[in-house]
């Protein structure tokens, strides 16, 4: 009942958290969340404060379920993970989008190159051929910089140093070492087609090593599920089994250490998958 109450009172102040309206009057911590990089290319907008009321709520929620069901307070904690396993999901998504979109931004350039434009006038027109945020956000920054006086080979050089892509790094690299060498329009235009025709490349590779990884993505999910759901089943059909699951024993210490293992395995698997597609 005690972890119970304490459950409850996180939650509502997490709840409180949350509602509050943001200040105009921040104060800047040097701190970099876990989850931050995630944050930003998901579209997340309301703050780390905010993300963290959301998770601890979520994660209180599951401590008062967890005890209402008789399970330990401590097997709910790790919920509070899941909020950011579901942001980390979606921000995947939105890079695997802007990838795609990064093609159609340099081949736009590449044609506003070919038809006599200027290298700035050609990026232009190529953020202005796409509306996907991440895709747009290191050309859309370098352009800034430049319109605020840095040199256009600065400006691509420092935005993409702090792109996590390495397809955005290398691409803005690339342009910014044919700046800095004075190229003229006609060589710039033929490294924006090979950029382009790379990019191309890749994404194709990329979305036929995705397709057949398809089927290894659908087996983690089942071998997930099927642990629980044969554990429910015994303990549907078989007596001994559920009062083994139901006895100190079995909350305290079986299920606890099943569950954790059916995570982390769960966990590893997707690692182990990411780092291919990857």
């Amino acid at each position: 009942m005690i972890a119970g109450a304490l459950a409850a009172a996180l939650a509502g102040f997490c709840i409180a958290l949350a509602s509050v309206p943001d200040s105009r009057r921040r104060v800047t911590l040097a701190f970099a969340h876990p989850d931050g990089a995630a944050l930003a290319d998901a579209g997340w907008t309301a703050g780390w404060l905010r993300w963290e009321a959301v998770r601890w709520t979520f994660a209180g929620a599951m401590t008062l379920i967890a005890q209402l069901v008789g399970l330990p307070a401590a097997l709910a904690l790790p919920a509070a993970l899941l909020p950011s396993l579901v942001i980390r999901d979606r921000a995947r998504i939105a890079r695997e989008r802007a990838r795609r979109e990064l093609v159609r931004i340099v081949s736009s350039a590449h044609a506003a190159l070919r038809a006599h434009a200027g290298l700035v006038e050609a990026l232009h027109r190529g953020v202005e051929a796409s509306d996907d945020r991440l895709a747009r956000r290191p050309f859309a920054r370098a352009l800034s910089d430049f319109a605020l006086g840095a040199s256009l080979d600065d400006a691509l050089t420092r935005a993409g140093a702090v792109e996590r892509d390495a397809r955005v790094r290398e691409s803005l690299s690339s342009l910014a070492l044919g700046v800095a060498e004075r190229l003229p329009s006609d060589r710039v235009a033929e490294l924006m087609a090979s950029l382009a025709d790379r990019l191309s490349h890749e994404g194709n590779l990329d979305d036929e090593v995705r397709a057949r990884a398809g089927a290894a993505r659908t087996q983690i999910v089942i071998m997930a599920a099927v642990v629980p759901a044969l554990a429910l089943y015994l303990a549907a059909t078989t007596p001994g089994v559920a009062d083994t699951l139901g006895s100190p024993l079995g909350r305290t210490l079986l299920v606890p250490v099943a569950a954790g293992l059916e995570v982390t395995g769960f966990l590893l698997s997707r690692r182990m998958l990411s780092s291919v597609l990857r």
